[in-house]
Formats: structure tokens, C-alpha cells, sequence
């Protein structure tokens, strides 16, 4: 399917056709942990940490918990709490990227993984089950936010399909000139730990913008995180302050 049938088949407009063809055009690369989304590789362990312990401790355990990830993009994510017994759903626009995901997921089928995965808008899969209304024990949405045209749409799709008490995660880089000089010059530019363009400055969310616009949906902030980089042993690890790239663990009210 072209881009350009895709989204004329699709009703969300908060989306950049630019953003969809980037990741697009990497998606076969997904997987492959010295590659593009190398980063992505190294501090999904960080992330699924966070969230399995944010989630063993208001939800008790992963297992036959209902998650969707939106923006699942090639599967990283969703396969990693799927293997910890979660029922994933992985909702992404970029066409190439669910493909890829549902190629991984039959390669991982001794796994024995429950994930569907759709090629969707989060606006629109709320608008198909509008009359059959899904809602999930957690929601995911990491490395999202910045990458859309309006995030305040997505988190308010989000309230909506979450389970009232079910926990929501959020991640995304923090605009303030060190998230400049580290994300996308050190990262993009320097360290090339991420492709050029990848990021554009002016859609980086704050905390505090973030949180707002969240409990304005009757999404409470319970946790949350940093992740930082060290340089001199090109590893990631959580910190509590949030600095550059940061994640939110959120409860519906």
C-alpha cells in the first residue's frame, strides 16, 4: 500500500506524512541491534523495567494484563512485555513498520507471544470500537509525542481506552538547550547514535507541559524517570531526574 492510499483511507489527520515515511523507509532495519535503532535496542530494557515494576506494583504482575503500544513501530517494545505474559495490541501508521513487526512476531512464534498488531491511528482504532469499547489495564506510548502534529489529541484518545485505575507510560524528550545539545547534536550529529532528522526541537514536550495537559484528562502522574547516557561507556541507565529523555508513569482516575 502506497503512502498515499494509506492515509486517504485513514479519518485521523494528526499525523505528517514526512514523519510516516521516515520511519518507513528504515523499517526493515528495525530489528537488527547495530543498525539504525540501535538506541531504541539499548534502552528498551530500561523502559520495560520501569514499566513492569510500575505495573507489578499498582496491578500486581504483567501476566494476562491487556496493553496497547502505540506507536509500536517495528515490535521492540511490544514483543518485550509480551514475553512477560502481557496481551498486547501494537497500533503504528507507518505500514512498512507493522510489517515488519508482524514478520518478527512469526519468526518469535515458539515464544508463544498473544500480540496483534494494526496498522491504525490511535483516533481512529478508538473511533472503530466506539461501539464495542476496548479499554486496556496500561497503555504505552513512548518516543511518540514529539513526532505528532498535536499530542494533546493523543493523550486524550489515550483516557479514553484506558481502564479507570489502569496505568499509562509516556516518554519523550524534554525541551531545554541540553535535550538540543544532547539529542539532537550529540545524538543525531556526533555520536550518530540516531539518524539525522530524526528529531525537531520545537516538538519536545516538557514535564510540566506534559503532566497538564495529562490531568486535564484525569491522568494522575505516579513515577517517573530519566535516562541518561554515559559517554565513556556508551551505556543508558534510569536516573530520577529529568534531564533529556524522560518517561511518565501515569494512573486514570
Amino acid at each position: 500500500m502506497t503512502n498515499q492510499s494509506f492515509a486517504s483511507q485513514n479519518h485521523s489527520n494528526n499525523y505528517s506524512h514526512d514523519e510516516i515515511q521516515k520511519f518507513d523507509r528504515l523499517a526493515s532495519r528495525f530489528w537488527d541491534p547495530h543498525a539504525e535503532f540501535k538506541t531504541l535496542h539499548q534502552i528498551n530494557p530500561l523502559r520495560t523495567e520501569f514499566i513492569e515494576k510500575n505495573i507489578e506494583k499498582n496491578l500486581n504482575s504483567l501476566s494476562n494484563k491487556t496493553g496497547l503500544d502505540i506507536g509500536c513501530g517495528g515490535g521492540i517494545l511490544t514483543e518485550s512485555l509480551a514475553k512477560k505474559g502481557a496481551l498486547m495490541t501494537g497500533i503504528d501508521l507507518a505500514p512498512q513498520a507493522i510489517q515488519v513487526a508482524k514478520l518478527h512476531l512469526l519468526e518469535s512464534f515458539k515464544a508463544n507471544l498473544n500480540i496483534n498488531y494494526l496498522n491504525i491511528s490511535a483516533e481512529d482504532f478508538l473511533n472503530k470500537n466506539q461501539n464495542n469499547l476496548t479499554q486496556f489495564d496500561f497503555i504505552t506510548c513512548l518516543e511518540m509525542l514529539e513526532h505528532v502534529p498535536d499530542p494533546e489529541k493523543i493523550i486524550r484518545t489515550i483516557s479514553l481506552l484506558i481502564k479507570p485505575h489502569g496505568l499509562v507510560f509516556i516518554s519523550t524528550l524534554n525541551r531545554n538547550l541540553r535535550s538540543f545539545c544532547e539529542a539532537i547534536l550529540g545524538a543525531e550529529y556526533i555520536l550518530k547514535l540516531i539518524p539525522k532528522g530524526t528529531h525537531t526541537y520545537e516538538k519536545f514536550i516538557k514535564p510540566e507541559e506534559l503532566t497538564h495537559m495529562a490531568r486535564s484528562y484525569g491522568l494522575n502522574p505516579i513515577n517517573s524517570a530519566g535516562i541518561k547516557y554515559d559517554l565513556l561507556r556508551k551505556t543508558f541507565s534510569l536516573e530520577n531526574k529529568i534531564k533529556t529523555n524522560y518517561m511518565i508513569c501515569f494512573k486514570k482516575i
